[in-house]
């Protein structure tokens, strides 16, 4: 969070210089010095430099994305909602493509299913 907030603070300040050239609708933080959209070249370049930087020289940006999706499924997030933010056009590719059931799903559904079974008990 700290270094979201730096880079709001840095927005703000790019913002300022930009002045009447500054367009952002989507409210984006990461943005180029006009407030638009970074260039998928920018992207990759910074994400590679990140890997590298910690080892993880292998990694591909896709990787965060199936990481979102998955963390999102893990944590119950609606699937729609996780559809939507993806951008897919349908629920069921969500499901098949991320929809792997994890160990901590499986922990989740255990915990949910004893706490059914004692609150019916008598």
């Amino acid at each position: 969070m700290t270094l979201l907030k730096k880079q709001k603070s840095q927005q703000a300040q790019i913002r300022r210089l930009a002045g009447q050239d500054w367009r952002n609708p989507w409210d984006l933080v990461f943005t180029n010095e006009t407030g638009g959209n970074l260039s998928h070249f920018t992207v990759y370049k910074s994400f590679k430099e990140i890997v590298r930087s910690i080892g993880l020289e292998q990694e591909r940006f896709h990787t965060l994305r199936h990481s979102y999706a998955v963390v999102s499924i893990e944590n119950s997030d609606d699937i729609k909602t996780v559809q939507t933010d993806l951008g897919h056009a349908t629920a069921s590719f969500i499901l098949d493509v991320y929809g792997h059931v994890s160990q901590k799903m499986r922990q989740q559904s255990a915990d949910r299913m004893e706490h059914f079974i004692r609150k019916v008990s008598w």
